[in-house]
């Protein structure tokens, strides 16, 4: 874990790492950063393990995957970047919805989509890059 200024970062290796790394480091980040919300808080961890949680079941492609995690805390709103060596993503964020009540998965981007601002993913060269967003309230 680093904090520089205005931004955090974390790199993670999955295995060994998993999402409980993100709640660690967002405990962290909450830490230094006392002016963000309970409320953001609380959306951006479930944004932020989702998105992670995801990223690691679905992009290592029966291997392991690295990812590396950055967050910026602005005065207007907290942005993070996850970055990760996985398989390419054949999804659209913007078009995520929740599945029906007896689905057993489907739900990750869809609750992430309700609790921030903005969700963009797009594949650069071999990393797959995904930018959360979450206006301060």
């Amino acid at each position: 874990m680093s904090t520089a200024m205005g931004g955090h970062s974390l790199d993670l290796s999955c295995p060994p790492d998993d999402v409980t790394a993100v709640h660690t480091f967002l405990e962290s980040v909450w830490g230094v950063e006392p002016a963000v919300s309970a409320e953001d808080r609380m959306a951006l961890e479930l944004a932020l393990v989702e998105l992670t949680s995801n990223v690691i079941e679905h992009g290592a492609a029966g291997g392991g995957v690295s990812c590396s995690l950055h967050l910026d805390v602005r005065p207007d709103a907290v942005e993070a970047h996850l970055t990760d060596d996985g398989v390419p993503v054949p999804v659209d964020p913007s078009a995520a919805t929740l599945p029906d009540a007896l689905a057993e998965s489907g739900r990750g981007l869809a609750l992430v989509q309700m609790v921030v601002d903005d969700l963009r993913y797009e594949r650069v060269a071999d990393r797959n890059n995904w930018t959360v967003r979450r206006g301060r309230h």
